[in-house]
């Protein structure tokens, strides 16, 4: 799909291009999602820039996401989408300033895009360029990436609340699976924060070191300057969340395996408390003629008695070593 968003007093109207149909030379924000090569040759015709394909999107070396090529600068980042859903993933979306223009290529729904759109389209500045919306959508991701990570530490909270206080009034007893599902669904999403942030990171690195040459105004500067601190402050964040999500895994997985020492230290002492009376009836099983208390009178209930004192012998001692 091909979209423009043109702007039309003070808001910013977004229009459909067909593939058979032309870019307005008024457009400032040329929108490329999953497009297909007639939508990326006709924005190649019109903007005079290559639009990167999906295999180029995806390289991770620096130099082919942070570049300049025929005076349009081409910055790739990678973003998350679905972070609320039990399948989140990222994408690589392709962000190219040419002639006061941004076009965008993407493959995927980031919410950051739908964010920015709608809010340009009740209000937007006056004689805006492609350089402000690309203002608007990276101020838009790292308050996504915030939002993010401001959930995973609720979450992470509520783990750790789950594993080191299970009989707190009000909580139901939750398996351990689940619990360490639900560490590893954090984890996972963490990761892809932090993949998030440290590729916004180099972005916005890379758009402060070229200031001069995009001739940024100065309220823009101090906003890159702003957003910088904003990502490094969410990086640190997101490793710190990243260290407590371990801490609790390895908590986790110690407050299984004491469950099951303890399970097993039940079998252990039922097999150690049954032996002395599996003894005495082994004993007393045996028939050979000459036992003298076979034929004492009262063999049989003493025999009981003896195998249940010998069970409790070894249960009392037990407690009394406090091994149970």
């Amino acid at each position: 799909m091909l979209a423009v968003k043109l702007l039309s007093g003070t808001t910013l109207e977004g229009r459909v291009i067909d593939p058979d149909g032309e870019i307005p030379e008024s457009a400032v924000w040329i929108d490329l999602v999953s497009p297909v090569p007639p939508e990326d040759k006709m924005v190649e015709r019109a903007v005079g820039v290559a639009v990167p394909t999906r295999e180029e999107m995806q390289e991770i070396e620096p130099t082919s996401r942070l570049y300049v090529e025929n005076g349009a600068r081409y910055m790739t980042a990678t973003l998350m989408c679905r972070s609320e859903s039990e399948n989140p993933t990222t994408t690589a979306v392709t962000f190219i300033l040419a002639g006061h223009r941004l076009i965008t290529v993407r493959y995927d729904e980031p919410r950051p895009f739908s964010i920015v759109a709608n809010k340009l389209a009740r209000q937007c500045p006056s004689g805006i360029s492609g350089e402000t919306v690309l203002m608007e959508l990276l101020d838009a991701i790292i308050d996504r990436s915030a939002d993010i990570l401001e959930r995973i530490g609720g979450e992470v909270d509520a783990i750790s609340r789950t594993i080191f206080e299970p009989d707190r009034p009000g909580s139901g007893r939750i398996p351990s699976q689940e619990i360490l599902r639900s560490v590893g669904r954090t984890g996972d999403l963490t990761s892809k924060a932090r993949e998030c942030l440290v590729s916004i990171g180099r972005l916005v690195l890379y758009l402060a070191n070229e200031a001069d040459g995009l001739r940024w105004a100065k309220d823009q500067r101090a906003t890159l300057k702003g957003m910088q601190r904003d990502v490094q402050s969410l990086s640190d964040h997101a490793t710190y969340l990243a260290n407590k999500i371990t801490f609790l895994l390895d908590a986790m997985v110690g407050v299984v395996t004491i469950e099951q020492n303890n399970i097993i230290k039940i079998f252990s002492v039922a097999a150690v408390v049954l032996m002395p009376p599996t003894l005495v009836a082994s004993i007393y099983g045996m028939n050979f003629k000459h036992m003298p208390e076979l034929d004492f009178t009262f063999g049989y209930p003493m025999a009981l008695i003896l195998m249940i004192v010998a069970a409790i012998v070894p249960y009392v001692f037990f407690k009394l070593k406090k091994w149970l």
